[in-house]
C-alpha cells in the first residue's frame, strides 16, 4: 500500500480517464492497461474517478469497483487519490471511507455549485473535512469553472492553516497565475505551513505555473510522458529545456482542451496507442467523425517531425494510423 498524501506531494499526479467497452460497459482489463501505461510514463501518482474520469456517470458500485481495480493494480508503487466531491456530504464521507480503506492515499474534494459567499465556501469545507475526520487527506480542488464558486486567496490560506489534513491545492483556476504566487507568498510571511501545489486546467499553463512554486501536474494528457518531462526539468532547474519540450506538445494540449469534444480526443490517442480498447465516452458523450480523426492524425504527424528535430522520441509514430 502506497503512503497517504502529504504535504510533499510533487511531480505529476495524472488524472486518470475511465475505460468504457463500446457499449459502454465498465472495462476493467482496458483500466489494467492503463495504469500501466501511466506507471510506465513515470507518473508519481494518480488521481481517478475526476471530471475527466466520468465520475458522474458511474454508479456507486462501478466507482468502487474501478477504484479496487486501480488501486491494486498499481501494486502500492504510487499514491492514488479518488475523487469523492458530492452533493451530499453524508455520501462523501461514506464514498471516502470506502477507498481509503480500500489503499487510497486520500481524496479530492471541491466546493459544491451554488456556494456564493466566502462564509458559505470556508463552512462547507470545514464540514466536509469534519465529516472525514483527521485520518483522511484531502486534495482541495479548487475549479471555478466547473463549478462556479471562487475561493478567495484568503479562504484558501485560513482553511489550510486551521485544518491539517487539507495536503494539497489543487489549482484550476484561470486566470490564477496571481493567485498562485499570493498562495505561496503566505507560505513566504509564515502565515502558515508550505503545502503542496499541483496544477490542472489541462496543462495549458504548465511551465508558467511551475515558475511560479508549482510543485507539478495534477493534469490529464494523452501524453503523459510530457508532463513527467516537463516538471522533472523545472525542479532540475532547466526551465529552457523544459519549454521546448512543452512547445513541441502544445498543439495537441490545445487541441484536447476543446469543450465538449477534449475527452473524446484524449481517448481516441489512447485508444491509437494501444492503452485503451475503445476510446467511448459514456452517453451522453460526443463521437468523433471522419474529419476530427484527420485532424487528429494531422497534429500527430507534426508532433513526430517536431520531437526528431528535438532529437527525442519518435514512439507516437505509430499513431499516425487510425
Amino acid at each position: 500500500m502506497a503512503a497517504r498524501l502529504d504535504e510533499t506531494a510533487k511531480g505529476v499526479f495524472i488524472i486518470a480517464a475511465t475505460p468504457f467497452a463500446d457499449d459502454g460497459a465498465l472495462d476493467l482489463e482496458s483500466a489494467d492497461r492503463l495504469v500501466d501505461f501511466y506507471l510506465e510514463s513515470g507518473v508519481t501518482g494518480m488521481t481517478i474517478l475526476g471530471v475527466l474520469g466520468e465520475a458522474p456517470k458511474l454508479s456507486g458500485e462501478e466507482s468502487l469497483a474501478f477504484a479496487r481495480r486501480a488501486i491494486a493494480r498499481t501494486g502500492g508503487r504510487i499514491p492514488v487519490v479518488v475523487g469523492a466531491s458530492n452533493p451530499g456530504i453524508d455520501n462523501l464521507r461514506r464514498f471516502s471511507h470506502e477507498v481509503m480503506a480500500l489503499g487510497a492515499a486520500g481524496v479530492m474534494v471541491s466546493p459544491i455549485p451554488g456556494l456564493r459567499t466566502e462564509d458559505q465556501v470556508e463552512g462547507y469545507i470545514r464540514a466536509v473535512v469534519a465529516a472525514l475526520g483527521p485520518d483522511v487527506p484531502v486534495v482541495l480542488q479548487d475549479y471555478p469553472a466547473l463549478t462556479q464558486t471562487h475561493m478567495s486567496v484568503s479562504v484558501i490560506n485560513r482553511l489550510f492553516a486551521d485544518l491539517p489534513s487539507l495536503k494539497v491545492l489543487k489549482h484550476e483556476d484561470m486566470p490564477g497565475l496571481r493567485k498562485l504566487t499570493q498562495v505561496r507568498a503566505a507560505e513566504a510571511r509564515g502565515e502558515r505551513r508550505r503545502i503542496s501545489i499541483l496544477v490542472g486546467n489541462s496543462a495549458l499553463y504548465l511551465p508558467q505555473e511551475m515558475a511560479r512554486g508549482a510543485d507539478g501536474a495534477n493534469t490529464g494528457f494523452a501524453f503523459p510522458e510530457m508532463l513527467v518531462g516537463v516538471v522533472e526539468k523545472f525542479h532540475a532547474g532547466d526551465a529552457t529545456a523544459a519549454e521546448d519540450l512543452y512547445d513541441a506538445y502544445l498543439p495537441l494540449v490545445r487541441h484536447e482542451q476543446q469543450p465538449g469534444i477534449g475527452l473524446a480526443i484524449r481517448k481516441e490517442i489512447l485508444r491509437r496507442r494501444g492503452v485503451i480498447a475503445s476510446a467511448r465516452v459514456r452517453a451522453p458523450g460526443p463521437v468523433l467523425d471522419a474529419t476530427d480523426h484527420q485532424e487528429l492524425t494531422g497534429l500527430v504527424r507534426r508532433l513526430e517531425r517536431r520531437l526528431a528535430q528535438l532529437g527525442l522520441s519518435t514512439a507516437p509514430a505509430r499513431l499516425a494510423a487510425e
